[in-house]
């Protein structure tokens, strides 16, 4: 009987994976297409981040209805509205390249964050029921975040290799195989989630007397300095690559290096590359290593890589081994700080669990509020690059990476002295 119930629910979880790679697919996507919206539209620093601000301020604005719908309706009919939502801001996306328009795309832009904020409150409870809960729900979790990066790795190398080398005449339509190759994605993941019977286990809990609580998840002073954190990470994290792809396309006389769109692709997706490798090591050791530890060790590492890559001189060039649009890997001749901006991959990648764990600590019967807050946080993913961007507008690219610097060092703040549960007074039973 439990071979045949794993059986069934084979598809839906292929079908969950494939959604965790439209998550980072189409969230990735924002950072080629402000490449290509700067050059078409002639976009300051700061306007090119707009598009990947509004698919993260949609977080924002999401976050907590996301988590009122799944509770009202189930895990199957949010993820099937979240899929409708996703098909139609990527097709807004395409309506934009038709019409040439800045304004549309940024439309196209919100209304897909809108779909990545309801697929992320979704898939990772709608797949730890679908492993059963348990160990096989935690593994297929953590396969689901590999799938991820994957997704996230892939798309500035095919997107790189899809445009080529930005001209005057480059525009969003030249993007449109990506954007077909999502919503077809979109179509199938539809069809085959509504033709399955997912598991709700939600559905058949009794509605309890509601009873009024003094407390909430906002009373623990380590849990607000948390989610400040992962306001920043996501920042960060989106950050650290879209300005090394702004920097090595953007041409020497606007401060850039002026190089080949493709090699940069390869660069950048390199970076989510190593975020992949970091969340499988991260994984295998994280029984042994605590998340404070973690998190102190790699905020201190991208502390020296992104100080090394803003005070080391652009002149001095490394031979850099990438990840290529044909899956092999190479050699891009690049900065060394450059290089060293990509190691922060590592350094990254860990950090969402470790931040989460940490602040979560202690919270009890109120960490359920708690991770529909985290999700509203990661607007900090649109917020930060934009003003990272205003930056590098008026003191040049690495200059701008102080941004990225400050907000290092406050992560490693948080793990050092500001995860400390002050509050263990209230209870949480």
């Amino acid at each position: 009987m439990e071979s045949t119930q794993k059986k069934n629910y084979a598809l839906p979880i292929a079908m969950m994976f494939a959604l965790f790679f439209m998550i980072s697919f189409v969230t990735g996507l924002q950072n080629p297409m402000a490449i290509i919206v700067k050059g078409q539209f002639g976009a300051s620093n700061f306007m090119s981040q707009l598009g990947n601000a509004a698919n993260f301020i949609a977080y924002a604005v999401m976050g907590i209805p996301a988590g009122i719908l799944l509770q009202k309706i189930g895990y199957k009919k949010t993820a099937l509205a979240a899929i409708v939502v996703g098909f139609c801001g990527v097709g807004i996306s395409y309506l934009s390249g038709q019409v040439s328009s800045f304004a549309v795309y940024l439309i196209g832009a919100f209304v897909s964050g809108f779909s990545m904020c309801m697929l992320n409150t979704v898939v990772n409870p709608m797949l730890n029921t679908l492993g059963g809960g348990g160990n096989l729900g935690n593994r297929l979790i953590q396969f689901g975040g590999s799938i991820n990066s994957i997704g996230a790795t892939i798309v500035p190398v095919f997107a790189g290799y899809l445009i080529g080398t930005v001209t005057q005449q480059t525009a969003i339509s030249d993007a449109n195989p990506a954007l077909f190759l999502a919503m077809g994605i979109f179509v199938l993941a539809f069809i085959v989630l509504f033709s399955m019977n997912i598991p709700e286990p939600n559905v058949e809990q009794k509605e309890k007397p509601e009873v009024k609580d003094t407390h909430s998840a906002l009373s623990f002073r380590h849990f607000i300095l948390g989610i400040i954190c992962i306001f920043i990470y996501v920042g960060v994290e989106v950050g650290i690559p879209n300005f090394a792809n702004l920097f090595m396309t953007t041409g020497a006389e606007e401060g850039g290096l002026g190089i080949d769109t493709t090699i940069a692709g390869s660069v950048v997706g390199t970076y989510w590359f190593l975020m992949l490798i970091g969340r499988l090591t991260g994984a295998s050791v994280g029984a042994k290593v605590s998340s404070k530890a973690m998190l102190s060790v790699v905020s201190t590492i991208g502390l020296a890589f992104v100080a090394l890559a803003i005070f080391l001189p652009e002149t001095t060039i490394v031979s850099m081994p990438v990840f290529q649009s044909d899956i092999s890997f190479g050699l891009a001749q690049v900065p060394v700080g450059v290089m060293l901006l990509i190691l922060c991959g590592l350094c990254t990648s860990i950090m969402w669990g470790a931040i989460f764990n940490l602040a979560v600590e202690g919270l009890g019967k109120y960490t359920a509020m708690a991770s529909g807050i985290f999700m509203v946080m990661v607007c900090g993913g649109g917020l930060l690059p934009l003003f990272q961007g205003w930056v590098a507008d008026f003191a040049g690219f690495m200059n701008s990476y102080w941004v990225i610097f400050a907000g290092l060092a406050y992560m490693l703040f948080y793990a050092l002295v500001g995860c400390k549960n002050v509050n263990k007074n209230i209870p949480t039973e």
